[in-house]
């Protein structure tokens, strides 16, 4: 019988295969209701993660899931719901998207969220070390209100829940670091139980 091999930890990753053109723009920068989301991938100790992968998935405005065919294309007058930024030298991502309306019944990895949630994004992770990709939302900080009713968000300790709602950090932008273990740790999620 043929043995089990171990696992194989997420990356290195190359820089030819996974990024693409326009990668990080959901929505083009200069549209009106175009946000900026972005933050820095700490590890462990700290330090900037430089050679990881984000991924974000959203809904639009109205809280509807993209109906654009294909992630991979970027009309700089639609919203595609998906983008995918690698990290910088010093462990920093943003993504330019739109702040999500709320749906009316919730779609997984879309970022709709269930009626009675705050707007939010899902935003999965990849990085050296990890055995498979951490998957976690932004919500946004100028939403104190639907925070606070936000369904999920109230089931967290009220120490953690901060690591899920990005600051507002300049017009239209929000920082939400993301730190991948130890003090102060991003919440991250198990979308089987998560919703």
């Amino acid at each position: 019988m043929p043995e089990q091999t171990p696992g194989q930890t997420v990356g290195p990753f190359f820089g030819y295969a996974l990024p693409f053109d326009g990668g990080p723009e959901v929505r083009a920068p200069w549209q009106p209701d175009a946000v900026r989301l972005h933050g820095v991938v700490l590890d462990g100790a700290g330090s900037p993660v430089p050679d990881a992968m984000i991924e974000v998935w959203g809904a639009d405005g109205d809280g509807r899931p993209s109906t654009e065919r294909g992630s991979l294309a970027r009309d700089p007058n639609g919203f595609t719901g998906f983008g995918r930024s690698a990290t910088s030298a010093d462990g920093h991502y943003a993504f330019s998207t739109v702040k999500p309306g709320v749906g009316r019944s919730g779609v997984g990895r879309s970022g709709v969220g269930r009626s009675g949630s705050a707007p939010y994004v899902v935003l999965a992770v990849f990085a050296r070390g990890l055995l498979h990709h951490l998957l976690t939302r932004a919500y946004f900080g100028d939403e104190p209100d639907a925070n606070a009713t936000d369904p999920l968000l109230r089931r967290l300790d009220p120490d953690r829940r901060g690591t899920l709602v990005a600051t507002v950090d300049g017009p239209r932008s929000y920082r939400l670091d993301l730190r991948l273990q130890g003090p102060g740790e991003t919440v991250f999620l198990d979308y089987g139980t998560a919703q």
